[in-house]
C-alpha cells in the first residue's frame, strides 16, 4: 500500500502583481501540521521596468516566513521594520492580533533585470496565541543550522528535528527541512520526525514505492514513512510539517483564525482603517470579494 496519501500539483496564482504556484490550501488538505499556506514564487526573469509590488496588507493569527532562492524583497510593515530579506535568509513575521506589511523590490533593483525565486509560507498560530502581540524576526543565513548526512546536505530553516534547532522563534512543534543531493542517495527519516508531513520536490526527483515524482509535486504522507525515498541526483527537496491543532483553522485572504468572529471582525478593523499603518506607504488594498 501506498504510504503517499495526497499529491498536490502546483497551480498558478495571483500575488499582487506577481504569478506564484499555489500549494497549500487544496480542497483535500487545508492544512500540514500547523502550515496553512505554501507559495512557489517564480523563478520569474523581471526586466527592468517590472518591479514586484505588494502594497501593505493585513494579515491575523499566523506567522509568515520568506525564504528566498535567487533574488531581494523589501519588507516593510506596522512595527516600524524596514529590512531586505536576501537568499538564504529568513524573514518571520508572526502577525498575532493584526500586523500590516508591504513587499517591494528594493529601490537599488527597481531600474535592472532581475530574477525573483522562493517560498512564502503560512504558519497558524496555537489558539492561546492567535492574538499575541506581533512581532519580527529575521535570520542571516549563516544563522541558519546546516549539516551533511550520508552524502546530502541538510538545512532546517526553521523548527526543531534531527537533532538541530533553527534560531526562529515559533510558536507550536515543527520542522521546515532543506535537503538537497548530488547523486542518487536512500533517506529514511521517517521515524526521527513527527506530527503530519509532506514533500515538495523543488528540482531533480524522487523515487518512492516504485513510482517516480517530479518538481513542482507536494507529496501529504500518510505516516512518516513517507520520508523513506530516494533522491535522485542533483534534487532539491522540502520536507515541512509538525503537531496538527485540534481546532478547525478558517481562512479569509489573509486572515487565519479559530473563529469566524475574529476574521470579521479582522474585515472591519480593515476597511475602517484602524491596522496600524506602514511607515512610508499611503496605499490601501480593500478587501477581496469572496466569502469565508
Amino acid at each position: 500500500m501506498s504510504n503517499i496519501k495526497l499529491i498536490i500539483e502546483e497551480r498558478p496564482s495571483d500575488i499582487g502583481n506577481f504569478m506564484v504556484g499555489r500549494l497549500l490550501p487544496f480542497r483535500e488538505k487545508r492544512m500540514v501540521g500547523p502550515f496553512s499556506f505554501i507559495d512557489h514564487m517564480g523563478p520569474t526573469l523581471m526586466s527592468d521596468y517590472q518591479n514586484l509590488d505588494i502594497p501593505p496588507h493585513p494579515h491575523i493569527g499566523l506567522s509568515t516566513l520568506t525564504y528566498l532562492f535567487e533574488g531581494s524583497i523589501m519588507h516593510k510593515d506596522s512595527l516600524g521594520t524596514e529590512v531586505e530579506v536576501q537568499p538564504g535568509q529568513v524573514n518571520w513575521m508572526t502577525s498575532g492580533k493584526g500586523i500590516a506589511h508591504s513587499e517591494r523590490t528594493p529601490e537599488y533593483l527597481r531600474h535592472t533585470n532581475k530574477i525573483l525565486h522562493g517560498l512564502q509560507i503560512w504558519v497558524a498560530l496555537p489558539k492561546d496565541l492567535e492574538q499575541m502581540e506581533p512581532e519580527f524576526f529575521h535570520a542571516d543565513a549563516d544563522e541558519i543550522p546546516t549539516w551533511e548526512e550520508n552524502g546530502i546536505q541538510y538545512k532546517l530553516v526553521a523548527g526543531e528535528v534531527l537533532g538541530h534547532k533553527s534560531p526562529i522563534p515559533v510558536y507550536s512543534p515543527l520542522y521546515l527541512l532543506e535537503l538537497k543531493s548530488t547523486t542518487k542517495t536512500n533517506i529514511k527519516i521517517g521515524d526521527r520526525l513527527f506530527g503530519e508531513s509532506a514533500i515538495y520536490i523543488l528540482e531533480g526527483g524522487i523515487e518512492s514505492e516504485e513510482n517516480t515524482f517530479t518538481p513542482k509535486q507536494l507529496l501529504v504522507a500518510k505516516e512518516n514513512s513517507l520520508c523513506e525515498f530516494t533522491m535522485l541526483e542533483n534534487t532539491s527537496i522540502y520536507i515541512f510539517g509538525g503537531e496538527p491543532f485540534h481546532e478547525e483553522r478558517f481562512i479569509y485572504w489573509n486572515f487565519v483564525a479559530t473563529s469566524k468572529e475574529l476574521i470579521e471582525a479582522a474585515k472591519t478593523k480593515w476597511l475602517h482603517q484602524e491596522f496600524e499603518p506602514v511607515p512610508g506607504e499611503t496605499d490601501f488594498v480593500p478587501l477581496p470579494e469572496r466569502r469565508l
